[in-house]
Formats: structure tokens, sequence, C-alpha cells
């Protein structure tokens, strides 16, 4: 395999309405961004632009996978803590920040033949971790040629 320098960049984002603590798809998103970006092959950084809310590749064919995440986390890292003293927005504020810096704000995914390559029980997820309703950006940063 040679190395070959990336010759094009393209950035665009979206904005995802959650419905409060829960998972979002965001994998057409993201590949409807790659395919507009005119990259065959490279790289996409798909980054949200929020401390309360974090993206990850998870299992997309059983709900129940992320379902037994939300679980776990509730348990891990639980609202109204006494440990947490910011608590400003609320008892879910502090442990959805530690949720976030736990699991991530970015992801980097491969781009080939102008698609974003998963494995196929591969999906991306924007995870709210408030349990109000939010509007979160989301940019991708697509390099490559």
């Amino acid at each position: 395999m040679r190395a070959t320098p990336a010759d094009h960049v393209a950035q665009n984002g979206f904005t995802v309405h959650t419905r409060g603590r829960g998972f979002t798809e965001i994998t057409d998103k993201v590949g409807d961004v790659v395919a507009a970006s005119g990259v065959h092959t490279g790289i996409a950084n798909i980054f949200s632009l929020h401390t309360s809310c974090s993206l990850l590749i998870s299992e997309n064919a059983d709900p129940t996978v992320r379902d037994d995440l939300e679980r776990w986390f509730t348990r891990a890292v639980p609202d109204g803590d006494a440990i947490f003293r910011h608590d400003e927005e609320g008892p879910d504020d502090m442990p959805s920040h530690v949720r976030a810096i736990l699991t991530g704000v970015s992801l980097v995914v491969p781009v080939h033949a102008g698609k974003v390559q998963l494995g196929t029980w591969q999906g991306i997820y924007l995870w709210e971790h408030r349990l109000d309703p939010h509007q979160r950006k989301v940019v991708v940063t697509v390099l490559g040629h």
C-alpha cells in the first residue's frame, strides 16, 4: 500500500434534535456529509460541539445493547450523586459531563469509495446525557482524495 497525501478537505455540519437522555442514530447524516464531500478515500472526523452529550459507534441491530449501556451508566454515574457540586442546571448536570468525558465527543472513521466504512452491525450515535431534549450541533470534517 502506498501513502497518498490528503489533497481535499471538506467540512459540514448538522443539528441533532434529541428527545432527552438516550441515543439518536446519525449514521445516515454522517454518510450524507461524506458523500457530498467529494472525498473517495480518506477519513471523516465527527465532532460534537457540546460537553453533555457524546458520540459513539455501537451495535445498530439490537436496541437492547444501547438500553444496557444506559442502565450501566445510570448505575456508574447516577444523577444527583452527593459527590458532585456542579449542579447549576439540575441533578443531571455534572453526571452528563462525566458521561461525555468517559465516552468522548469525537470519532474518526475511514472513508472508502466515497462512503463511511463501518462493520455490519455498527452505527454512529449521538448519546444525549441530559434528561431534557436538546439541539446538538455535530461537525464532520472529511480529509482525503
